[in-house]
């Protein structure tokens, strides 16, 4: 196990009814800017407990963060902040509005221009504080201190971090979930598998705990996760859903332990170049790399198969391969499809993707650096 610190400062708030603790998580001498997404939660009942629970906190709101956050939007709403004195932010949404919020809490406390956050990874050393309510469970970007932001006239989505951006707070209501869309909850729960996977499926350190926490994230996503869909008002399920969510990218089963990410970092560029859904991305890719990396990642892709998918018996090829399989069965169970081709990608636009990787410097991925541009083609073509 390689060496670490850990600190994760967010306050989690786990529960039905937990929408009212905002009125004592956040002091009453904050001027709070509610941030949100298209509207949904004016529909759900969540604007409503918001507003109440902010009865006695002077507040303002911002709306229109879009499923990708687009950069300009972030800094419409650092005019807002400016012209109103908003001096703690609250996101309502899932990941998306949690990034923005990041973002935008950064940006209003950094001396230069915001863009550089994102295209020149500037050190943010101080940020608004924030909290947020969580909606859709998927990214865990309401318990980390990272975030992704699109420039859509460049099609760029670059990634940032910084300490400073931890929530204070994070609410988790599973009960605010019913109403979802199942496109949005298969979505959350693709996302949050490979997450995990990101973090587990590369080479053994010996680090058996947080194998044991991904390995039970990963069972409890593929017990819960069809259900979520066929019993969406099931709260032991929605909670459990949520929940996992949650842990798979809070930096715990992440310690002391070699990462992955290429998988996500090919999907940026499908959701920048072609407006995929980011889920849709890692479904899609997440499958094909396993292929392509089977021998980098053979001992952990044969543990995969025993602790998770129950694969015992035939030969380590045969147990890798329908490890492979049944991950990309799982996916297309949900609804989300696994092909590039279903979603209008072809091989006339690799090309485009790859350079797009180069662009972004991103020519030595993985967890041994060894996914070059050669090799995330043969991804692509695998994905096909």
């Amino acid at each position: 196990m390689y060496n670490f610190s850990f600190q994760n400062p967010t306050k989690l708030i786990f529960g039905e009814g937990q929408i009212a603790k905002i009125a004592t998580s956040i002091p009453k001498d904050e001027k709070v800017l509610v941030i949100y997404g298209g509207g949904s939660i004016k529909k759900n009942g969540v604007y409503e407990q918001v507003s109440a629970a902010l009865a006695e906190h002077s507040w303002s709101e911002f709306g229109g963060i879009e499923p990708n956050p687009g950069f300009h939007t972030c800094l419409n709403a650092l005019e807002h902040i400016k012209a109103n004195g908003s001096t703690f932010l609250l996101a309502v949404g899932g990941g998306s509005v949690a990034d923005a919020t990041k973002f935008i809490a950064g940006a209003a406390c950094f001396d230069g221009d915001p863009l550089t956050i994102l295209t020149e990874g500037a050190r943010v050393h101080q940020a608004l504080p924030l909290g947020v309510v969580l909606t859709l469970p998927a990214t865990g970007s309401e318990s980390n201190p990272n975030g992704v932001v699109t420039r859509y006239e460049t099609q760029d989505k670059m990634p940032f971090y910084s300490r400073a951006l931890y929530p204070q707070f994070a609410i988790l209501d599973p009960t605010v979930t019913y109403s979802l869309p199942n496109k949005q909850v298969a979505n959350g729960i693709v996302d949050a598998f490979v997450h995990t996977v990101e973090q587990y499926l590369t080479f053994p350190v010996g680090a058996d705990l947080q194998d044991r926490f991904a390995e039970g994230i990963l069972r409890t996503l593929i017990d819960h996760g069809p259900k979520a869909l066929s019993e969406p008002k099931n709260y032991n399920v929605r909670a459990n859903v949520m929940w996992s969510a949650t842990m798979a990218l809070n930096g715990l089963i992440g310690l002391g332990v070699p990462q992955d990410w290429s998988t996500h970092f090919i999907g940026h560029e499908l959701t920048a170049l072609h407006g995929m859904d980011h889920a849709q991305t890692l479904a899609v890719i997440l499958p094909a790399m396993m292929a392509e990396q089977r021998e980098q990642k053979r001992e952990k892709l044969l543990q995969y198969g025993r602790e998770v998918w129950n694969l015992e018996h035939g030969t380590e090829d045969e147990r890798i391969e329908r490890a492979i399989d049944e991950t990309r069965a799982f996916f297309e169970a949900l609804g989300v499809s696994t092909c590039l081709e279903d979603y209008g990608v072809t091989e006339t636009h690799i090309p485009e993707i790859i350079a797009a990787l180069k662009k972004h410097n991103l020519t030595a991925l993985g967890e041994h650096k060894d996914i070059t541009p050669e090799v995330s083609e043969a991804v692509l073509r695998r994905c096909l």
